[in-house]
């Protein structure tokens, strides 16, 4: 059996605030792909993965994710499909005032954990694959930049989903910790999780090639191959 797309946009248009973001787009995402989305700041990344997670609307075209139509789903349903995304910010967005087990504790419950040691064995196991697996008694002040991407990482993957959403992920981190974010992401990409990845550090793109789709002048160019 062929494989499907679990992602494809089809002459999409994303409007915001009657402004035209991206006309024209044609994307598309296999599972266990690791994709790039690049382009100045500005240039509708952050917005086009909105759309994904259903934050931001579709104007007009074919959009599926995970065999949803982001056209017509209906808000009841947004919270099962965010299930199967991982998200990771630039800005980290930990809860400040407690632990990262207490963060990512958080987030099991809200996505209808209810068994203390199941969630207990899965917070260790996510710890461990981002090689953070001593620090869940530390608030997230007592971190690195680039140890809170981590947890930020392994937050993401706790429910194993299908897409990781990752919006500029070494935006705060300089060059060595951004690269081993970047080696890290390429890992779970490895596991299972396909991955779109934003970007406008061009060495990164050469250091770790990979597919790339290119956002300027309202238009999502498709990498050249395709």
């Amino acid at each position: 059996m062929e494989e499907q797309a679990i992602i494809s946009y089809k002459d999409v248009e994303i409007d915001l605030q009657a402004q035209i973001i991206l006309s024209g787009i044609r994307f598309e995402l296999m599972p266990g792909e690791f994709v790039y989305l690049t382009g100045k700041v500005g240039s509708g990344k952050s917005t086009f993965l909105k759309t994904i997670y259903g934050e931001v609307d579709i104007k007009s075209g074919d959009a599926q994710v995970l065999g949803y139509d982001m056209r017509t789903i209906r808000q009841k349903d947004i919270p099962t499909l965010r299930r199967r995304l991982g998200i990771v910010f630039q800005d980290f967005q930990l809860l400040t005032d407690r632990t990262v087990s207490e963060n990512l504790r958080f987030v099991m419950r809200a996505t209808g954990w209810k068994d203390k040691a199941d969630m207990d064995n899965r917070i260790q196991e996510v710890l461990a694959q981002v090689g953070m697996e001593n620090k869940g008694y530390k608030m997230p002040n007592e971190l690195s930049g680039g140890e809170q991407q981590r947890i930020v990482i392994a937050r993401a993957i706790l429910n194993r989903p299908d897409i990781i959403l990752a919006d500029e992920p070494t935006g705060n981190l300089d060059a060595d910790t951004g690269r081993r974010i970047v080696e890290l992401l390429r890992e779970i990409c490895g596991q299972g999780s396909a991955i779109i990845m934003t970007t406008h550090n061009q060495n990164l793109l050469t250091e770790y090639p990979g597919k790339v789709y290119r956002c300027e002048q309202h238009r999502l160019i498709p990498p050249e191959n395709s």
